[in-house]
């Protein structure tokens, strides 16, 4: 059985990780997507939103918050 990839965008916070080429199982755009950055986490949520990017549908995460790393 094969998992389809998705491309996405990541939009609001960090800049650096918007710079980033991303892909995602397609089951991930129904949760959220968390990013090791720092000393911290960066969360990321799908709201259904996609956008064109050279004739391909690209799926936008937005940032919704940031938790630390715990010790």
């Amino acid at each position: 059985m094969s998992v389809t990839q998705v491309k996405i965008a990541l939009s609001g916070g960090p800049a650096e990780l918007a710079l980033a080429n991303r892909s995602v199982d397609a089951a991930a755009l129904e949760n959220t997507l968390k990013i090791r950055h720092g000393a911290g986490y960066e969360h990321f949520v799908h709201g259904g939103e996609f956008q064109a990017v050279d004739g391909c549908e690209i799926a936008v995460f937005r940032w919704s918050h940031r938790t630390k790393i715990a010790e």
